[in-house]
């Protein structure tokens, strides 16, 4: 009799279908809702998208008024002088569309000047490239919003007006970026007291920022690249050996272009179009598609090796044929998201050994691997932990998610590049102006190498999906190269194992450095980060297949946040991963 039910319960538990387990719950809940939501990196910046669809405005009203306000709560991530990519899933039409609001480097930025120069500074005035937040943001309303510029700006011009508290974390990154920030007086004027950056708890109130909203609220993109806030942007570069000019503002333009897609198991997981990286997310699903990673087992070993083998591959391909569309023309983009090419790729990855530095890259034209790379020897896992510090991994960057009572979707990525920028504020316009020039190559014969007038290629790449032909989920994540890395892991989380959205956003990840970072100079570690969250004889099991582990204190995934929408009810289901003032908003 014992004999008996033992079998039949082995024989229950054979055909049960996979049910993710859980180790503990959730530090905070998914929350839901009926009509709209909001998901950012602050939660005033959230409240002031709320505060838009409460008033009637949509989705993508909703999201740059919580982008204008993210500038002033996440300063050394975002604001105006930064730049910005958008993807807007419309539930009418059951479309898709990109909106890219990058920059270009200055006419007068070329290879010979930065050589004569030493490199590329990591801050200054040679640093800074023309931004593109602003176009893309006003673009983003006059074609798919529903209110006017200066309802959807309100919040942040009364914030910039009245003042904004500093929280623990920006009092922290203030802190940290103190060296960079006090080397400008206009920057010190409106982030320090004195010689000391502001603690938590002080208030800014910031009111030539506030001028410089409404001169955009007023006259659209013209306001920001045109007129007073051009002119005191060039000036001040001007004075302090910067080459940007009032004529390259002028110049200054964000566009439409056709968002890439792939198909994962029934679900269309769409990405931003070069000169973002978006590409790496998609091709490295392409590979997995063909692996049985449920069978693997959430976050075991095999799983995460495969995971970080395919992204190796997908960023060989970034690093070899993605730039600027209007420099790099025959970019081979539909044959690197071709299922045919991941074949190929896939065919390269070894069950059992870790690619060894860095993957070659592919020919996609010809579906061709081309190169086998080199495999690693077994390695020792470490045995100390190391701590975890966002600003050097996550807090470069920050995203917003948005879906409204009409299930339209918006995602939004925006920077700086790294924390603070370039550390400039041109006097009289209030807002911190981006590093980007920092992602160009030397190499004449890099995709990516400088040029007059070219965007540089990006690292920010919001996501959404849509399945079933419904809404299904937008997600992404600020961290530079670690971008793709933790939306892919997020996306599998909820796709492949059925967690929900909290869940997800909390799971142990693994990043790869096994590929030149797009960072000057361009530097390939090798290590795969990964969280001390894993069991042991995981992190063992990934040394002994060669990879250079690097154990730290992190937690969650990147900085993930996400907002999913039921397939039977349409009830908003909302996320974030745990890491900053990170926060959820919804009615």
């Amino acid at each position: 009799m014992t004999c008996r039910i033992l079998l039949t319960l082995a024989a229950v538990l054979f055909v049960l279908p996979y049910a993710p387990t859980r180790a503990q719950d959730a530090w905070r809940p998914t929350v839901v809702s009926s009509n709209g939501m909001v998901a950012a990196g602050h939660p005033l910046a959230a409240e002031a998208g709320m505060r838009i669809l409460r008033a009637g405005g949509n989705a993508v009203d909703a999201a740059i008024a919580t982008w204008a306000v993210q500038g002033q709560v996440e300063p050394g991530m975002t604001g105006l002088g930064g730049d910005m990519f958008v993807l807007v899933y419309l539930a009418k039409t059951n479309e898709v569309k990109f909106i890219n609001g990058s920059g270009f480097a200055a006419k007068a930025a070329t290879i010979d000047f930065y050589k004569s120069r030493g490199d590329i500074p990591a801050d200054g005035p040679l640093s800074i490239q023309i931004p593109g937040a602003v176009g893309g943001a006003v673009l983003a309303v006059q074609k798919y919003g529903t209110k006017p510029l200066i309802d959807v700006l309100a919040p942040a011009i009364e914030m910039a007006e009245s003042g904004v508290p500093i929280s623990e974390n920006l009092a922290r990154g203030l802190s940290g970026a103190r060296a960079k920030l006090s080397k400008f007086d206009s920057t010190k004027k409106i982030w320090f007291t004195g010689d000391r950056p502001l603690q938590a708890g002080d208030i800014v109130v910031n009111k030539d920022l506030a001028r410089t909203l409404r001169a955009i609220a007023t006259n659209g993109a013209d306001g920001f690249y045109k007129g007073q806030v051009a002119k005191n942007t060039a000036d001040y570069l001007k004075a302090h050996g910067g080459i940007i000019t009032e004529a390259d503002l002028a110049s200054y333009f964000a566009y439409e272009d056709t968002p890439i897609r792939i198909t994962y198991r029934g679900i269309d997981v769409y990405e931003c179009p070069p000169n973002s990286q978006g590409i790496v997310m998609l091709e490295a699903l392409n590979i997995l598609e063909g692996f049985n990673l449920r069978y693997m087992g959430h976050q075991s070993a095999p799983y995460l090796h495969v995971i970080t083998e395919a992204l190796k591959l997908s960023f060989a391909d970034r690093n070899k044929y993605i730039a600027d569309p209007k420099f790099t023309p025959n970019m081979p983009v539909k044959e690197l998201l071709s299922k045919e090419y991941a074949a190929a790729r896939r065919a390269l990855i070894d069950p059992n050994r870790a690619i060894d530095g860095e993957a070659p890259p592919g020919d996609p034209r010809r579906a061709s691997p081309t190169t086998q790379p080199a495999y690693a020897s077994p390695r020792v896992s470490p045995t100390t932990v190391g701590a975890f510090d966002p600003d050097e991994f996550l807090n470069l960057t920050t995203y917003l998610a948005v879906v409204d009572k009409d299930r339209n979707m918006v995602s939004v990525t925006s920077s700086l590049l790294s924390g603070f920028g370039s550390g400039m504020v041109a006097e009289g316009n209030g807002f911190i102006l981006n590093d980007r020039m920092r992602y160009f190559w030397f190499e004449p014969d890099n995709v990516n190498s400088l040029q007059p007038g070219k965007r540089v290629r990006q690292t920010i790449n919001p996501a959404l999906a849509v399945k079933d032909g419904k809404p299904y989920v937008v997600f992404g994540t600020p961290g530079a190269d670690t971008q793709p890395q933790a939306q892919l892991q997020f996306f599998l989380n909820v796709a492949e194992f059925g967690l929900s959205v909290q869940e997800a956003l909390e799971q142990p990840t693994v990043i790869s450095e096994g590929f030149q970072s797009s960072y000057y100079p361009h530097n390939a570690s090798g290590r795969l980060l990964v969280s001390a969250m894993l069991p042991e004889h995981v992190r063992l099991s990934l040394a002994k297949m060669g990879h250079k582990l690097d154990v730290r204190t992190s937690r969650g995934v990147g900085s993930v946040k996400a907002i999913m929408i039921h397939p039977r009810t349409g009830v908003l289901m909302g996320g974030v991963s745990p890491t900053g003032d990170s926060y959820v908003v919804a009615y």
